[in-house]
């Protein structure tokens, strides 16, 4: 049943993650790197990130546990309370959003040209009135995770990317004589509103009627504990964000460029390194179950943890090699169509390649953060994550749109690398029975495939990569060869890599 249930949500998380992918090259084709699509970014996903900011993770975080000391009855009345607190949220959030127009367009999207003021105001009035569909649909889902409905959670991605393409390309083609911002606002409600339909209907068979509740209807959890749930959550998607906004200020259509740059990193940061943390969080809880249910030495629990951080680094070094090699190619056969022009697209592939060395701590990040939650002990990393912003903040209200993408990109990777340092620390910490921090990384196992990386890039950057035409379907080939070269190596060398896969 959990060999289907994984397989399942690996495809349509695949899925998912691909049909986003092809709304952000939707938006490319349609709008290129012009002022409307800093709009179109801001408009698209605001809601969304405020959503993911205070609700998704957090929902996750408190309410599984919380329902599964509950009956059915006491799940559906729990909802119902959160759902009422949610609604409120919105309603205040979005009235923000509604009378504070200006100073949010200059804090998110300084750089879009004055004239360009009133339509980012009409798309975050659409945002105001799209919040409480995007609030509720996360409860919802979150109440399909705790039924292990994956196809009603994945789906409902699904659902709103494709109705947000299908806009994206009308625009593109100019199918209907009103205003962008109008089009982009309409296939946004659609989009939420097709969405809370699919997740109303995955969760009929859930629902429970009002009455009477045989035991004492459980409070909803604390105060502090959402707190923290939130911050957990909501603090990794703040630093991109934040760094996406200060490129603004570099001037129109800063924004989209960063934001497709960020699409190179985030596809596979998604799909690949926190894939093997989330696979790997069963064993290594059971790991850590036994060593307490045993009082046995961590054998279990530090065999978990490496074969993770090996897979993890492997695999964050071969996407990283990809990127290197053929970042250009890649990035010309994403987004070099419609109103992309060479100069927009050739800046995508420099600042993607760039933020393709933060893969590497982010790697380590998600399985520390994995060890951590296992542990219950995710408070030294919160911390981190809120230093971590606070230091992007400042230098955001220093230098704004002065460092440009390439800039804020290697600031994200110094961030990201503080912060690993951070949670390796605290895995060390919290586990002071092991006798060595190496012992939790596999140094022999991550060294080949960070050795190869640093090969591959050595002679990306050698004068031959421009005879052989990296713009072509060479550049494509080049790339995946790259990440081959990277996995295999990496398999020939290392033992315990190949015991991880096997695990």
């Amino acid at each position: 049943m959990f060999l289907k249930a994984g397989a399942l949500s690996l495809t349509l998380l695949l899925a998912s993650r691909l049909l986003g992918l092809l709304r952000e090259l939707a938006q490319a084709a349609a709008l290129g790197t012009t002022g409307m699509a800093d709009v179109a970014v801001l408009m698209l996903t605001l809601p969304d990130w405020i959503t993911g900011v205070l609700a998704s993770g957090a929902l996750s975080y408190v309410l599984l546990p919380h329902w599964a000391q509950q009956n059915p009855v006491q799940q559906a009345q729990t909802q119902r309370q959160v759902a009422r607190w949610l609604l409120a949220a919105a309603v205040v959030m979005g009235g923000l959003l509604w009378l504070c127009q200006q100073p949010v367009i200059r804090l998110l999207a300084s750089g879009l040209p004055p004239a360009l003021f009133p339509q980012a105001g009409q798309g975050l009035v659409w945002c105001a009135v799209a919040l409480p569909a995007a609030l509720l649909a996360a409860l919802w889902g979150t109440r399909l995770q705790h039924e292990r409905d994956f196809i009603g959670l994945y789906g409902a991605n699904l659902v709103v990317n494709t109705l947000l393409v299908i806009a994206l390309v009308l625009i593109a083609v100019d199918a209907f004589p009103i205003s962008t911002v109008a089009q982009l606002g309409l296939g946004l409600i659609m989009a939420m509103g097709v969405r809370l339909l699919w997740l109303r209907w995955r969760s009929t068979p859930f629902q429970c009627s009002s009455r009477p509740v045989p035991s004492p209807v459980s409070r909803l959890p604390v105060a502090s504990l959402w707190l923290w749930a939130a911050l957990s959550a909501g603090l990794p998607l703040t630093l991109p964000f934040a760094a996406r906004a200060f490129v603004s200020g570099a001037g129109e259509g800063a924004m989209a460029t960063f934001n497709y740059a960020w699409k190179l990193v985030e596809l596979p940061l998604v799909l690949a390194v926190q894939l093997v943390a989330t696979l790997a969080f069963p064993s290594i809880t059971r790991a850590f179950a036994d060593r307490h249910a045993q009082a046995t030495p961590a054998v279990s629990a530090v065999s978990a943890i490496r074969g993770a951080f090996a897979l993890a680094w492997t695999l964050a070094c071969a996407a990283a090699a990809a990127l290197h090699v053929g970042a250009p190619a890649i990035a010309t056969l994403l987004f070099g169509w419609g109103r992309m022009d060479a100069q927009s697209v050739a800046k995508v592939a420099a600042w993607g390649a760039l933020g393709a060395w933060g893969l590497l701590p982010q790697a380590l990040i998600a399985v520390g953060l994995t060890v951590l939650a296992a542990l219950g002990r995710m408070r030294a990393a919160v911390l981190a994550y809120a230093v971590a912003l606070l230091v992007l903040l400042v230098l955001g209200y220093r230098f704004a749109g002065e460092l440009g993408g390439a800039g804020w990109m290697l600031a994200l990777n110094a961030m990201f690398t503080g912060m690993a340092l951070v949670v390796l620390w605290a895995v060390q910490a919290n586990n002071k029975h092991v006798d060595k921090a190496a012992s939790w990384l596999p140094w022999q196992a991550m060294l080949t495939p960070a050795a190869v990386l640093g090969m591959l890039t050595w002679m990306a950057n050698g004068p031959w990569m421009s005879v052989l035409k990296p713009y072509s379907l060479f550049g494509i080939a080049s790339a995946a060869l790259a990440a081959i070269v990277v996995i295999a190596i990496s398999l020939f060398a290392s033992a315990e890599l190949r015991a991880a896969l096997k695990r």
